[in-house]
């Protein structure tokens, strides 16, 4: 095969052979095939996209490209749960551990940030000691012990992907459907999981703007789901701001553990119910959302779910109690309402770079990441404000980049005299 050939014929919008996709990705990862012409591949897939046959094709040679988890054996219903991407996202780590008190499995291979959306693992690992990285069997023994782990992808696991991620994220290629869905589901699959549910996010903070594009993302992954034997949920929620009070990471760990602790913002809450509702219904522990709902606060009302979550970081190595002087900010910062009003719109994608640049992401391959940084959000969508008022506190441990940040936060949002429909929940498939 001829790697320029193959290249041009995606261009040109023909569709590509099952072993032809593994002979290119596996040239990648040999060397035989540069960077160079992976990322014109990508750039070819995101303009003409794939077929039905390339797509399941694509997860196919992911998912087998490494090792894959066997929870057969397991007496619970294992399931997971996975986001598109969003800003203040930290759902993973409150819902996880109040399936595990529920009694489910959750053996969750999460990712770092990827483009202008945080990471789990980004955030996961701003705890002191918490490992991320262990051997397979150690994962599959903490999750059978404990009721959840939460890790990095491996070398191990769909390694395609990993190197595949990293390149998508630096090609400008994230949001293409068919590579979506190669690098969830072969990840998701790779578990070995009975059940799973997607929290597609739809907005301007989102890598699907439109509920067209995302019910296009959701029908594949759907399908894909359905193909592999895997009970599969679609939740379409809101990210025209962003979930919950803070964005970064030391940050909303800390808000994660408040919401376990039962104080926790309403929208973060609301889909994280949402989401855990659906798996309980899976699970059979629910006969239908408000029992389910109800079930999920009684964890976290009796402390149960807190506890689930101890035990994972401890079972991890991770030492919670100095998670707050390890990731104490230097720095801070507020930017002010320049008029009385209603928070009537925030550029959420926007905020997401602005956290990049605070140093919440990388902006390239090996860049460190801020514990410390982050953004309070004192005032959201729909909320009344007066000039001078703070409408973000940020944070990080480096004046320059906080300057940086706070310039550009001033511009993404606008006041008004409406107070817009803050709907959170959009659609269920």
């Amino acid at each position: 095969m001829i790697t320029a050939d193959l290249i041009s014929r995606k261009r040109d919008g023909k569709v590509l052979s099952k072993d032809e996709l593994i002979w290119f990705i596996n040239g990648y990862l040999s060397g035989k095939v540069t960077e160079a012409q992976m990322t014109a591949l990508l750039m070819a897939i995101f303009y003409t996209g794939m077929s039905e046959e390339e797509t399941f094709a694509l997860v196919d040679v992911m998912l087998n490209s490494g090792s894959t988890l066997d929870f057969s054996d397991s007496v619970a219903y294992v399931a997971d749960k996975h986001s598109t991407g969003g800003i203040g996202d930290k759902v993973s780590l409150i819902l996880a551990p109040i399936m595990a008190a529920a009694g489910l499995n959750i053996p969750m291979i999460a990712g770092r940030g990827l483009g202008f959306t945080g990471g789990t693992i980004d955030k996961l690992e701003t705890i002191p000691g918490f490992d991320t990285a262990p051997a397979l069997e150690t994962f599959k023994d903490w999750v059978n012990k404990n009721g959840c782990a939460i890790i990095a992808q491996s070398d191990l696991i769909c390694p395609t992907d990993k190197k595949i991620y990293a390149l998508r994220d630096q090609t400008g290629t994230v949001p293409s459907v068919p590579l979506i869905c190669g690098s969830i589901m072969s990840k998701k699959i790779a578990e070995g999981i009975s059940g799973l549910v997607l929290d597609i996010k739809v907005g301007n903070g989102g890598f699907m703007k439109t509920m067209d594009q995302a019910r296009d993302l959701g029908i594949w992954m759907k399908k894909i789901g359905t193909a592999f034997n895997i009970e599969t949920d679609i939740v379409f929620t809101n990210m025209d701001q962003p979930l919950g009070r803070f964005a970064g990471l030391a940050c909303e760990v800390q808000e994660s553990v408040k919401a376990l602790e039962g104080n926790c913002p309403k929208d973060l809450m609301e889909v994280t119910f949402e989401l855990g509702a659906k798996l309980l219904i899976q699970a059979k522990l629910a006969n239908h959302k408000d029992e389910a709902i109800q079930l999920q606060r009684s964890l976290i009302d009796s402390g149960q779910a807190l506890t689930a979550f101890e035990i994972m970081v401890d079972a991890q190595g991770g030492r919670l109690d100095e998670l707050g002087s390890n990731a104490k900010p230097d720095h801070e910062m507020v930017v002010h309402a320049a008029e009385d009003g209603i928070i009537e719109w925030m550029d959420t994608e926007a905020i997401g770079w602005a956290l990049v640049d605070l140093g919440c992401g990388r902006k390239n391959p090996g860049d460190s990441l801020d514990n410390s940084a982050g953004i309070e959000f004192l005032k959201k969508v729909g909320e009344k404000t007066h000039k001078g008022d703070p409408v973000y506190h940020v944070f990080n441990s480096d004046p320059g980049r906080l300057d940086s940040a706070s310039s550009k936060l001033e511009e993404t949002f606008r006041t008004g005299e409406s107070s817009p429909d803050s709907v959170i929940i959009l659609e269920n498939f």
